[in-house]
Order: C-alpha cells, then structure tokens, then sequence
C-alpha cells in the first residue's frame, strides 16, 4: 500500500502534524510505503536541532523515525516564503515542488490531509 500523508499545520500549537507524524510512524510499522509532504507551516516541522520541554514530544525525532522506511518532501516554495533552507532541515528530508506531490497524489492508493 503506497500512502501519501500531508501536513499543513506548524510542528507546534496544535496537534495537527503531531497526529499525522503519529499515524505516519503506525504505518511505517506495516509493509506500507508512507511518504510524508509537509506543505505551508508544516515545513518548520523538519527543522533540524529542535530543542522542547523534557516530556513534550519531539516533532524532530518522530521525523527521524519516518525517513528510516519512508520519505520526508518538503514543499520548496513554502520553504522559500518561510526562509528555510535545506541546510536547516532533518537529514533525509529533502526540497520538492509541487509537481512532484502531484506526481506522488496520483501514485498514491491512499492520500490523508492533517
């Protein structure tokens, strides 16, 4: 089963890509191929270096866990509107475009939107 997950929301302030990285990580679990596309705010969810509360989860190390079995695509105009380079995210997160998501909805057998 190839799934394609979009994130929307920032990686904190609400639960949003918190839920879809928590669903993510589930089906990663499983013989699914998951790729992850995080578009607008929910790039900033790939930054890397994040530093929370002890106990507070950890949007960076849920990533991390994600591009072990599956992909991490980060929106590339999103990324420029919000001045974050590749050099500021995640190792093995990497710059899409949107064709490429377009690309990816039509493969995909399943698409969720958080």
């Amino acid at each position: 089963m190839n799934t394609l997950i979009i994130l929307n929301d920032p990686p904190y302030g609400t639960e949003r890509s918190y839920n879809g990285l928590r669903l993510a990580k589930a089906l990663s679990k499983t013989d699914a191929k998951v790729t992850l596309f995080l578009l607008a705010d929910a790039v900033i969810c790939a930054k890397r270096g994040q530093k929370v509360p002890q106990g507070f989860y950890n949007i960076e190390l849920m990533l991390k866990s994600i591009t072990r079995k599956g992909e991490v695509l980060l929106c590339g105009a999103c990324m420029d509107a919000r001045g974050f380079t590749d050099e500021d995210t995640v190792q093995d997160a990497r710059h899409s475009t949107m064709a490429e998501l377009a690309d990816r909805t039509l493969a995909a057998d399943k698409v969720l939107v958080f």
